[in-house]
């Protein structure tokens, strides 16, 4: 019996220091998703980059250049071809799980960076986790900032569960 206490203080000990280590304490948003799958077959959908129309209803078409990872650079248009994003991969790391990429263009935020994360929880089970910040809103008339955000939540709250179907298929 005191054995199985162990094991189960060990658990959540580790548990609680994955999900400090997985999250951005100073993000504007931050949405977390446990999946029925293992953190490869979450990755293995995460890590493409090019595939966001798939992702998002708010994404219609994704253009994408550069290296697959860091230095990678993909501009999304948006379904009435109207609006269009730009974003940069900054950092990428598939040991890790973890990619970082700012928006640049297309969005009335100075400094945005958002980062997807997936931690293995073992026993065919992971957590996406997804932040983003930005340094400075601006002011414009087609948004304030708190319909900024909401759009973030959304729209993140969206790719991650769509993330989770593909990967747990």
């Amino acid at each position: 019996m005191k054995r199985l206490k162990n094991v189960i203080v060990l658990a959540i000990v580790l548990f609680g220091f994955n999900q400090m280590n997985a999250q951005n304490p100073d993000a504007k948003i931050t949405n977390t998703m446990v999946v029925e799958a293992s953190a490869d077959d979450v990755w293995a959908e995460l890590r493409k980059l090019d595939n966001i129309d798939e992702l998002s209803s708010q994404v219609a078409k994704v253009a994408y250049t550069g290296p697959k990872g860091t230095g990678g650079s993909r501009v999304c248009t948006s379904p009435d071809g109207k609006g269009k994003f730009k974003e940069n991969i900054l950092a990428f790391d598939d040991t890790a799980r973890t990619y970082t990429y700012a928006v640049v263009e297309g969005v009335p935020a100075m400094g945005m960076v958002s980062n997807f994360k997936v931690v293995d929880l073992g026993y065919k089970k992971s957590m996406i986790v997804w932040t983003s910040t930005y340094e400075k809103f601006m002011k414009n008339p087609q948004m304030n900032e708190e319909e900024l955000n909401g759009f973030l939540d959304m729209a993140s709250k969206e790719m991650i569960g769509n993330v989770a179907k593909m990967a747990s298929k």
